[in-house]
């Protein structure tokens, strides 16, 4: 019987897989497995996954190779189908674990007999190391899930969104929990950690170090200003539609409606990394978000956010609405000199 399956996409990371590899090595038992997906590699990262599989380099190593690439969402949802673990947890290609790590967190969350567990982590930018926390203070008990959403103006468990970081009860998959929405490229983990949060019945949080997240990696899409980027608009206008449908809606939309302003600000703030064709789009999208969101709720998120974000956001939303009253002139009087 399979009592962990581990989940890790790698896509175009030849540099960093065999670091990943061996941190699975010395993480493996028996009753451990390791699936693979290669999301259609053009680099050597297939040949190096093929190695680590077919000739024991990572003891209960699978691999599940994509035809097509199809971005980290749609690489997690191929290695949950294929798992077979009682409990399974994600890793990232270009990361990596310390030794014995997951046979801790294991014996944590088997102990606690709750859904899932969320860790901390350590942020490895080249030679420095900086441990990020996930920020609920307590720890190492059995909580509601849903308790840990709010307040909507701190910073709280859902916005510490990293899949790898922490592990889940099948139970969790087979209640449709733990996939996510094929095709986003980018914030692909918002939904899905604000579903976990709404739906599952009880989690904890644990102080253990044992991944390493790589920042700084030249091909990541946190460091990529190119079109996938804006996919963070679909991920959260989903987060929005979901929870405007929760029986708390009421209590929880202002939280949902705070953080994607938040987000749009912090993309609208380092725009000078995007093509000039994909800061308009940035813009256009992000005003029409703003204007889709309940405008008493924006307002509310805007009153509570400093100031740069706030003035940033109100610019924009301005600048929409004169070009839209332009755009409106211009019609109505092609419409009267008719």
């Amino acid at each position: 019987m399979v009592k962990l399956s581990v989940i890790v996409p790698f896509y175009n990371v030849q540099a960093f897989a065999p670091d990943m590899l061996r941190s699975l090595a010395s993480n493996a038992r028996p009753d451990f497995e390791f699936v693979l997906v290669d999301d259609c590699s053009t680099d050597g990262t297939p040949d190096i996954l093929q190695q680590a599989a077919a000739r024991g380099g990572v003891p209960g190593a699978r691999l599940v190779r994509h035809e097509r690439n199809g971005g980290l969402a749609t690489a997690r949802n191929s290695g949950l189908d294929a798992a077979e673990g009682e409990y399974l947890a994600f890793l990232d290609g270009d990361d990596w674990i310390g030794p014995g790590y997951l046979a801790g967190l294991l014996a944590a969350i088997e102990k606690l007999g709750c859904d899932f567990v969320r860790t901390d982590h350590v942020q490895a930018t080249g030679s420095e190391r900086t441990i990020r926390r996930v920020p609920h203070g307590r720890r190492g008990e059995v909580l509601v899930p849903r308790d840990a959403i709010l307040p909507a103006d701190r910073s709280t468990s859902v916005d510490y969104p990293y899949a790898w970081a922490g592990m889940y009860h099948r139970r969790l998959k087979d209640a449709g929990l733990l996939h996510f929405r094929d095709g986003l490229r980018t914030a692909e983990d918002r939904p899905w950690i604000w579903r976990l949060h709404r739906e599952a019945e009880s989690f904890a949080v644990l102080g253990m170090f044992g991944v390493f997240y790589r920042r700084g990696v030249a091909t990541s899409l946190t460091q990529i200003g190119d079109v996938r980027q804006l996919d963070f608009i679909r991920s959260f206008d989903q987060v929005l539609a979901e929870t405007a449908n929760d029986p708390q809606a009421d209590q929880l939309m202002p939280k949902a409606v705070r953080t994607y302003c938040a987000i749009i600000a912090h993309h609208l703030n380092t725009i000078e990394r995007f093509e000039p064709p994909i800061a308009r789009r940035l813009r256009s999208m992000s005003a029409a978000a703003l204007k889709r969101m309940p405008q008493d709720l924006l307002a509310e998120a805007l009153d509570s956010m400093n100031f740069d974000r706030s003035l940033r956001l109100r610019r924009l939303l301005r600048l929409s609405r004169e070009q839209a009253a332009v755009v409106a002139g211009a019609v109505a009087g092609e419409e009267v000199a008719a």
